[in-house]
């Protein structure tokens, strides 16, 4: 991103004070004011996402959508995506892919993920999310400090290692609240969550949490990962620090 674009965006800092005892929605209304250049909603379409983007398409049903297929997700999520983009109306849902040449070079089996998780990651989602935000001056994401481990600190607005805006509208919300407002909207819940997967990424790496888990227990169960690396803090993927 140019410097004189950097430049002219608003002061985060001041933002996140601004915003501290706002709603979401006021959150997410400064994100698609224009204030930060143009912004796309990325979404996994998993077990919570349906709050934000049903919040998205009351604002804007044209706001850009992206969407990482790695290839490796559930058939469930792939069907998700369908029922959930169809309910709301969003107009502009971009479907990425990784690139075919790389997958070939770096994984040609499908089975980079079981020796190097953190390479799989950076093949399928990391890359292909960065030629997709090429255009963008920022980025919404539907993250929570509940979640845990880097993301207990999340703050309202934040920049990215590109110098792009990044906004995480739901940062304060509570496990309750996005159940009462799916409830509340009637909003179709993802299928997998009735079998107890509570966070849901790639199948290979994504299994359920028993009850009283950390709701991301199931992402990479047994290993130190606990992010894909699309969400980075100084370059490296962020690791739940140890108890």
């Amino acid at each position: 991103m140019p410097r004189d674009v950097i430049q002219a965006l608003p002061d985060l800092a001041v933002l996140n004070i601004r915003f501290a005892a706002r709603s979401a929605e006021a959150v997410l209304a400064q994100a698609l004011s224009g204030a930060f250049g143009r912004v796309a909603i990325v979404s996994s379409f998993g077990s919570e996402s349906a709050v934000l983007l049903h919040m998205v398409a009351q604002m804007d049903r044209a706001t850009p959508v992206v969407f990482i297929d790695t290839l490796m997700l559930f058939p469930e999520t792939l069907a998700y995506q369908r029922e959930l983009a169809g309910v709301l109306g969003l107009t502009d849902i971009r479907i990425i892919h990784p690139e075919r040449r790389a997958l070939f070079a770096e994984d040609a089996d499908a089975l980079l993920h079981r020796a190097r998780p953190d390479a799989c990651c950076d093949l399928r989602k990391t890359r292909p999310l960065a030629e997709a935000l090429r255009g963008f001056d920022g980025w919404i994401t539907g993250r929570k400090r509940f979640q845990g481990g880097a993301r207990a600190a999340l703050p309202l607005f934040e920049r990215d290692s590109s110098g792009r805006t990044k906004t995480n509208p739901l940062a304060g919300w509570e496990a309750r609240q996005i159940d009462d407002y799916l409830e509340r909207h009637a909003l179709p819940r993802h299928p997998l969550v009735a079998r107890g997967f509570p966070s849901i990424g790639c199948a290979p790496c994504t299994g359920p949490a028993e009850p009283g888990e950390d709701p991301r227990a199931g992402r990479w169960r047994g290993r130190e990962k606990t992010e894909c690396g699309i969400h980075v803090a100084g370059g490296r993927i962020a690791r739940r620090a140890a108890s």
